[in-house]
């Protein structure tokens, strides 16, 4: 990843601090695939790219590796951690489990005064997919997804979900996006939105459950309980 990627990423009016700019920007970066894994990244180089000083890069690592994206390498710095198929598959089972629930729990408490904010972040994943904007995806989608779980009222389930998101790699988003399929999948929140204005709490449960379906079948290249081609074989 070079430097004008790096900093392609860090957005500082847009957030807090720098600590927090530069933890937005990692994560993206890792989920997205531009930080690879199994490669091991120094906080001095880093922070070269970023323009910073190597301390908010490290503690933004630190915040990294208690979320499982990255393992910390004494005297060498991150290795940003693997995620196999099967990892990918118990994530995802972890999410329809618990994020569809929460989903159907908001949807009554979810004020009408906060329908044309959560409408807007659905339409901001629809440009940065038509842009290939592939980390304003990630980071858009995060957002629309995590303003919704926050009416049900439970901030562990939140953090919870916040953090299984995290650890999962959007295996091939951008060839979906070469392909033309990632703005379908991204119209997929204005449906959403459509069931929660409509309070049909049972019907966001559903759209959710089969959006988070689609997402891991589409981006990893393969159907849910359907095993790795590589998998198979073995």
């Amino acid at each position: 990843m070079s430097g004008t990627d790096t900093r392609s990423l860090v957005r500082l009016s847009k957030q807090p601090s720098v600590r927090d700019t530069v933890t937005r920007a990692l994560r993206s970066a890792i989920i997205s695939g531009e930080m690879q894994p199994g490669r091991v990244y120094s906080a001095p180089s880093l922070g070269e790219e970023f323009g910073t000083s190597a301390t908010p890069i490290r503690e933004a690592m630190l915040d990294l590796v208690r979320e499982g994206l990255v393992v910390a390498m004494p005297n060498r710095g991150f290795r940003v951690t693997e995620v196999s198929s099967h990892d990918l598959a118990e994530v995802t089972e972890l999410r329809l489990f618990l994020e569809p629930p929460a989903v159907e729990k908001a949807t009554p408490l979810i004020p009408e005064s906060a329908f044309a904010d959560l409408r807007g972040k659905a339409e901001e994943i629809v440009i940065a997919a038509d842009r290939g904007d592939l980390v304003e995806y990630l980071s858009a989608d995060s957002d629309f997804h995590l303003a919704i779980l926050q009416y049900a009222g439970n901030a562990r389930l939140t953090q919870l979900i916040q953090s299984l998101r995290s650890q999962t790699r959007l295996f091939g988003l951008a060839e979906l996006y070469e392909r033309g399929h990632l703005t379908s999948s991204a119209k997929e929140h204005h449906t959403i939105m459509d069931a929660i204005e409509a309070r049909d709490a049972v019907k966001a449960r559903d759209l959710v459950f089969s959006h988070i379906e689609h997402v891991r079948g589409d981006w990893s290249g393969h159907t849910v309980g359907e095993p790795h081609p590589a998998e198979a074989n073995g």
